[in-house]
């Protein structure tokens, strides 16, 4: 059994028995293959993981180990270069067999065939609808579930005992504050879509259309007069001074730490800022009237469309990745509420998880269709000039669909 090999002592490997070939060794083709880049030895699964879910891995691969006499390699590696690298493996034969990695990417990964779907039977009842909505596309699962992240509404209790139920409450109770900021949201002169789509889907101007299934089809929502609404609303915002283009996420968190508003949207990796300071984790105000679902992220494990031993990882993620014990293991790691519902609500006993997942519980995927990358050029830099008052919001709001559409080749 090896575990958290270094990708570099792997790359390493390789690179000292090419350099045997070359030097006109007699090795066999055999010897000089034996090991791959960044995939570890010829184990009977090989799984990539970061630094930060390394630990829990491990322990579940120990587990797998002993109680079906297989061997596991762990390789650790940068998350930031998990994806191009397995992009670039699999199709050629190496890579893992499983790799950690976000529901976001999954789009790209099922266009360039390097994943294959998991079975997850009558266990997908076991984790939250919203993890495996994520990871579904064409009506098969791709990814085992194990963290789900998302914004909410973080509120200092000092400063404003009670949750408000609508945009216009929470403004009205930052004004009774008195502090320089009613509620803050971070922006910046690019704008910031991700952390207003809450707001925008209160209008009922969702970016795509969503399946029944929870996944998306390549169709622009946010159009027509539910967008124009929620531009409106924006300008207004813009002129009233409660949204500004240069408040930027440092200025938001050093602004809210400091006691500067009762309120600020904003997710978990925000916390470790705001030490000291007695917070609630409320759902997010509507602004339109409907519900303000902001996008969920979810983390999660994905097998390769390469993979020789796909039934043994498939086995490996829905037996024991998927229990309470490796799903608190990664929470305690990640600080991210557990996708599996019963772990779910073991971290729950901590009030500030329990507001996040419950938020989360009625929020939406962000969408992982290939099309989504053609709307974010165009959606922040609309919602600023509309904020800060450069641009008139209806005609700017159909001139970004029209941009969108283009860029999508419809």
């Amino acid at each position: 059994m090896r575990r958290s090999i270094p990708a570099a002592a792997a790359t390493l490997g390789l690179a000292l028995t090419l350099a045997a070939c070359a030097g006109g060794g007699t090795e066999t083709p055999e010897a000089t293959t034996s090991a791959t880049a960044d995939g570890g030895s010829s184990g009977d699964l090989v799984v990539w993981v970061d630094e930060t879910r390394q630990a829990a891995v491990d322990e579940a691969a120990t587990a797998f180990e002993e109680e079906n006499d297989v061997t596991v390699d762990v390789v650790l590696k940068n998350f930031e270069d998990i994806r191009a690298d397995f992009l670039a493996q699999v199709p050629t034969g190496e890579g893992p067999d499983i790799t950690v990695g976000a529901h976001d990417w999954l789009g790209e990964l099922t266009q360039n065939g390097v994943v294959a779907p998991i079975e997850l039977a009558d266990r997908a009842a076991d984790f939250e609808q919203v993890a495996v909505e994520a990871f579904t596309q064409d009506g098969q699962v791709y990814g085992l579930p194990y963290a789900i992240e998302n914004i909410a509404l973080i509120r200092n209790t000092a400063l404003a005992p009670a949750a408000p139920a609508t945009w216009d409450e929470a403004v009205a109770a930052g004004r009774a504050a008195g502090t320089p900021h009613p509620l803050l949201i971070q922006t910046g002169t690019e704008g910031d879509p991700y952390t207003y789509y809450p707001l925008q889907t209160s209008f009922g101007a969702p970016v795509f259309t969503q399946n029944e299934d929870g996944s998306y089809s390549p169709e622009l929502a946010m159009g027509g007069e539910p967008g124009h609404a929620f531009a409106q609303w924006l300008q207004a915002q813009g002129q009233a001074g409660v949204l500004k283009t240069d408040i930027t996420y440092d200025i938001a968190v050093e602004a809210f730490k400091n006691g500067e508003s009762p309120f600020i949207v904003g997710g978990p990796w925000m916390l470790e800022q705001f030490e000291g300071l007695e917070l609630s984790i409320d759902p997010l105000p509507s602004a339109g009237g409907q519900p303000a679902q902001p996008f969920v992220g979810v983390q999660g494990f994905y097998v390769s469309a390469q993979s020789e031993n796909a039934l043994l990882a498939n086995d490996f993620l829905v037996n024991y990745i998927a229990t309470d014990e490796a799903q608190l293991a990664l929470y305690e790691a990640g600080n991210r509420p557990p996708a599996l519902s019963s772990a779910a609500e073991t971290a729950s006993q901590d009030p500030v998880t329990a507001g996040f997942a419950a938020v989360g519980a009625e929020a939406v995927p962000m969408p992982s269709i290939p099309e989504m990358g053609s709307v974010w050029a165009f959606w922040g830099v609309t919602e600023a000039n509309i904020l800060s008052g450069a641009a008139e919001p209806v005609a700017a709001w159909d001139k970004m669909i029209a941009d969108i559409q283009g860029a999508m080749g419809s």
